[in-house]
């Protein structure tokens, strides 16, 4: 029953609200973590779940040293069931009416300085095709401040080289235009030119950036390329693709972009989401303060 359930859930996710597979694999596993929950404690009917029931699994998920983040994330899965139980006829209520979320500890996004951008999309000097599509990639992530799952999903259709635009469908399927630097566009030109042929191995593809067997490239694979290349720039902390999209906010906020523009280019759906960048260049600002203000 819960299975089938479940199914139905994640399917009305996919094709009505358009969630992405990482969002959609989260609810999925907070679900499933629920009715382990449930069957622990002998509770076979998950349509007869009451608010206390669901309040004791809201304290189980505090014992368990779960940051806030993904207590909210699995309390925010639940409560998207039990309203897609109500919408199709199989409850009358939603028991978490009444509880609340618990509020995500904000933490500033990491960022590079950008000599320590520069110097890692420096790093890339090889004219072989792996070189080529790599400068590319690394050229066309910062430019455009994309997230990793656009750039290894990026189609040649999404190209629009005469205007120096790249279309790119992000989260909830919403397609947005981003202008990319003269710079990304050559090193784009370059890879797809003298790299992306020799990749294919005589495959075909939509994609723009391959792996060496002439498949999509993975997430996993552009995160072990970005580190690889991050060492060799001797920079000696963790980084993600994410960093990149950080620093790309954060450097057009500090150069005088406004809010709006920035929001749009980053394709966020609320700007609540972009003004955690003031808090980084204000951040970025008192730290300047203290390094050089005579009496700081």
């Amino acid at each position: 029953m819960f299975d089938e359930l479940l199914d139905r859930f994640i399917n009305f996710l996919r094709v009505e609200k358009g969630l992405s597979p990482n969002t959609l694999e989260s609810y999925s596993r907070d679900l499933v973590g629920y009715l382990h929950f449930l069957e622990a404690r002998g509770i076979t009917e998950v349509l007869q779940t009451q608010t206390d029931t669901l309040y004791e699994y809201l304290k189980t998920l505090r014992s368990r040293d779960l940051s806030s983040r993904s207590q909210a994330r699995a309390l925010s899965a639940l409560r998207s069931f039990y309203r897609f139980l109500q919408e199709e006829g199989l409850r009358t209520d939603n028991p978490l009416l009444p509880l609340q979320s618990p509020k995500p500890k904000r933490t500033l996004p990491k960022t590079l300085s950008g000599m320590e951008v520069e110097s890692l999309l420096n790093q890339p000097r090889s004219n072989s095709p792996r070189g080529l599509r790599d400068a590319a990639m690394l050229e066309v992530l910062y430019a455009a401040g994309l997230r990793v799952s656009e750039i290894v999903s990026l189609t040649l259709d999404q190209l629009e080289l005469e205007t120096q635009l790249i279309r790119t469908v992000g989260k909830g399927s919403k397609e947005r235009l981003i202008p990319i630097s003269s710079l990304a566009l050559r090193r784009l030109e370059e890879y797809l030119a003298s790299g992306r042929k020799p990749l294919l191995q005589g495959r075909s593809s939509p994609y723009v950036f391959l792996n060496h067997r002439g498949r999509r490239l993975t997430r996993q694979g552009f995160w072990k390329i970005l580190n690889q290349y991050s060492r060799q720039a001797g920079i000696n902390r963790p980084i993600s693709p994410h960093t990149l999209r950080h620093s790309f906010a954060t450097h057009l906020l500090e150069g005088g972009a406004d809010l709006r523009s920035i929001q749009t280019l980053l394709g966020h759906a609320d700007i609540s989401t972009t003004q955690i960048y003031t808090s980084v260049t204000s951040e970025h600002l008192r730290e300047v303060y203290r390094r050089y203000h005579p009496r700081a």
